[in-house]
């Protein structure tokens, strides 16, 4: 019988747990180093939105989807996670870009309606704006990312992972291969180490040679007290996208990823929840709790860096904005590449490598 690989997994958001997960259920002997909480740093600011919606490439589509099939598979393998295909109904784009939207989604076979003034009434009848038409995807959902991280790392820790805190100073090398990482705590070795860190991970990179051009634009979501239902789903209006948690939170901001905090977080935050308040029937009571920033990991071209930096053996890269989406399938996809060398002909546009020039 082999020895079972050992694999370091830097990073404790939804990413790194669920790399972490997959590996583990996949027999490999796994430590999950992180500086901050179970949750990480990126995740719990997250609108936690799982989608394939516009914009998208038609293989960035197809990743996503696949995606949206994993949390699927994954919460039948991890019964309680918190997940919830809620539908997203959405009017935040001009009618001609809405309608180009629509035609191409339906052709790549995303479920997707375009419903009138009276249907989305039906769909969200707390709303006291509404528009002409909208278009309604009922296969579109959510996860509570905090939640669903633990659940991850702590099925994960059953199953015999280790969990650290501590701060990754530096990758450690030998003749060219990464061999595992210095931490404040002493150091680790490993057959391959996953830097999975969200924004920390071009500083972890950069120990090795390794260049991630990332760009970390900031994001303000509110946040309400726990009220009455109000929302079904998910809304995406104009300049205002808002949804209910499982503890019946209100968040919303400018858009998914979050408003621009502006010169003063506080009075942006004021300004986002009044909006919001004003888009809700039945709302008197509904108060601000906190608002919350974050700072989004996003590859400069806007799709994940997902793979092997070329030359260099012994480390492998995962990250992306999307992550809530995409979590289930990278965990997956990553495992079978780190301890079976199979990649995943869906990664193939993702790799490090396309920055080269």
């Amino acid at each position: 019988m082999t020895e079972a690989k050992q694999v370091i997994v830097i990073g404790a958001g939804i990413i790194g747990a669920s790399i972490a997960w997959h590996l583990t259920i996949a027999g490999a002997q796994v430590t999950v180093i992180a500086e901050s909480e179970r949750g990480g740093v990126a995740t719990p600011n997250s609108f936690a939105w799982i989608n394939a919606s516009w914009g998208n490439p038609e293989s960035y589509f197809r990743l996503r989807t696949r995606a949206m099939a994993e949390w699927a598979r994954l919460a039948r393998d991890l019964p309680g996670l918190p997940l919830n295909w809620c539908g997203g109904l959405c009017w935040d784009l001009p009618a001609a870009d809405m309608e180009t939207y629509a035609a191409e989604h339906s052709e790549w076979g995303y479920g997707i309606e375009r419903v009138d003034r009276g249907e989305v009434a039906l769909i969200e009848p707390n709303l006291t704006e509404l528009p002409d038409f909208a278009l309604h995807v009922a296969e579109e959902g959510v996860a509570e990312p905090v939640a669903a991280t633990k659940a991850l790392l702590a099925d994960a820790e059953r199953r015999g992972a280790r969990i650290l805190f501590s701060t990754v100073t530096a990758l450690v090398q030998s003749v060219g291969k990464v061999t595992g990482v210095d931490t404040s705590h002493g150091l680790f070795a490993a057959d391959e180490v996953v830097i999975a860190a969200g924004v920390g991970s071009p500083d972890i990179a950069a120990t090795a040679g390794i260049n991630l051009p990332i760009e970390t634009p900031p994001g303000l979501i509110v946040h309400s007290r726990p009220y009455k239902k109000l929302l079904n789903g998910l809304v995406l209006a104009e300049r205002l996208h808002m949804r209910q948690t499982a503890e019946g939170r209100i968040i919303a901001g400018s858009d998914f990823g979050g408003a621009d905090p502006g010169m003063d977080a506080e009075a942006t935050a004021r300004e986002l929840f009044a909006a919001m308040k004003a888009m809700l029937r039945d709302s008197d009571g509904l108060e601000l709790d906190f608002h919350t920033v974050g700072y989004r990991p996003t590859p400069i071209d806007g799709f994940p860096i997902i793979g092997r930096a070329k030359g260099k053996e012994g480390v492998y890269i995962a990250v992306m904005h999307s992550g809530i989406t995409l979590a289930p399938a990278i965990g997956l996809f990553a495992t079978r590449e780190i301890l079976d060398g199979k990649r995943d002909t869906l990664l193939a546009p993702y790799g490090l490598d396309r920055f080269a020039q």
